[in-house]
């Protein structure tokens, strides 16, 4: 008997199609969320730039229980790589991520609203590392 195709084979591997998510919009008053910031060294305004994320959430209804902010270019290495995310798979350095997940749990936030912009992939890894909706703050303006 022979082998089923390759493209068969990976697709038995990897199970069954996962259902498509929804996506996150603050539709319930009062939701909270954490607030997440990525900025370069050079960006000194960041502090007035999360105060305003933060106001324009709260006019849509959520609350900003915790604010995290991740600078890049501040250390000796950053400054020649400041350009580039510290992770294409997620905006963030590993020990950001485990920071932010943490602090979701202890505030019980409903999900992760991030400054900057992320990608389809971005945003599926980061929901799954971190438990819940993690989208960006230019999409949640963009739906309401």
């Amino acid at each position: 008997m022979h082998q089923p195709r390759r493209r068969d084979r990976c697709l038995a591997r990897r199970g069954p199609e996962p259902a498509r998510r929804q996506a996150f919009r603050l539709t319930s008053a009062g939701a909270d969320v954490v607030l997440v910031g990525y900025f370069s060294a050079k960006q000194k305004d960041f502090e007035t730039l999360m105060a305003a994320a933060a106001t324009e959430l709260a006019a849509r209804g959520a609350r900003v229980v915790v604010q995290i902010t991740q600078r890049r270019g501040v250390s000796d290495g950053g400054v020649q790589k400041m350009g580039l995310p510290y992770s294409s798979r997620t905006l963030l350095s590993y020990g950001k991520v485990r920071e932010v997940a943490q602090a979701c749990d202890r505030a019980d936030a409903d999900a992760v609203i991030f400054l900057a912009s992320l990608t389809e992939r971005q945003q599926r890894t980061l929901t799954d590392m971190l438990g819940r909706p993690a989208v960006s703050l230019s999409h949640i303006l963009a739906v309401d």
